[in-house]
């Protein structure tokens, strides 16, 4: 195993080191990898405090896990896997919330892009929220796979890598999904197409969490933080 600074090292090696016993291996990992994390949890639940919360159990059952991971997929394709699967428990518990879709022709991103809500005009912020509303109201397995493809951008082969499922699986969640939206954001058409802008890869730069601590590595999403 190296012995070069924890910067320098793969994802692998850090994770290697960690389950040797190295006490801030694991904290780099997070470093480098929770705003994504974020990102997706915090619009596949729509919640910062629910996303926090979500995001905090999972970087913990990874902390512990560490020592079963086999490398057959990149480690952060496995920290994504075990992230997707906490928002979805936290979902399951508190389904009673309801939703608001998009057209199935259209992705969801032209109706909202990860990083404005800060700096929108009140009525792009409106648009947000209802996105995220609609969103809540899906079923838990096709936001996701929306929140991955349609908001995140994610290649259908990673994100069905991701949540574990075929691609075809994936791409029927994703059509369901849509499918089901429609009728809640059509009213949303006339307003997207005026402030719509297409899409790209990794737009969740802007989502951001508070910077972990070096003794909790998991203090990097306690009490929520970042931006939608």
């Amino acid at each position: 195993m190296g012995e070069g600074p924890r910067e320098a090292a793969d994802d692998h090696e850090l994770l290697a080191r960690h389950v040797a016993g190295d006490p801030d291996a694991f904290g780099e990992l997070v470093r480098r990898h929770r705003d994504r994390l974020w990102a997706v949890a915090v619009r596949t639940l729509g919640d910062p405090e629910e996303a926090a919360d979500a995001v905090q159990d999972a970087l913990v059952s990874a902390f512990r896990a560490a020592h079963t991971f086999r490398g057959q997929s990149a480690v952060t394709t496995w920290l994504h896997r075990i992230t997707v699967n906490a928002c979805l428990d936290q979902a399951r518990k508190a389904s009673s919330r309801r939703t608001s879709p998009v057209p199935d022709t259209e992705r969801l991103d032209t109706l909202l892009e990860p990083h404005e809500a800060a700096d929108l005009p009140t009525e792009r912020g409106e648009l947000h929220r209802e996105v995220m509303d609609a969103l809540a109201c899906l079923p838990a397995d096709q936001r996701a796979a929306l929140v991955l493809v349609d908001m995140q951008a994610y290649p259908v082969a990673e994100a069905a890598e991701i949540l574990d499922v075929a691609p075809g699986t994936i791409k029927s969640r994703c059509a369901r999904g849509r499918a089901r939206l429609l009728p809640l954001l059509d009213h949303l058409r006339v307003t997207s197409r005026g402030t719509a802008r297409t899409g790209g890869r990794n737009r969740s730069e802007a989502a951001s969490v508070p910077e972990a601590s070096a003794n909790d590595p998991t203090s990097a999403v306690k009490g929520g933080g970042g931006q939608q």
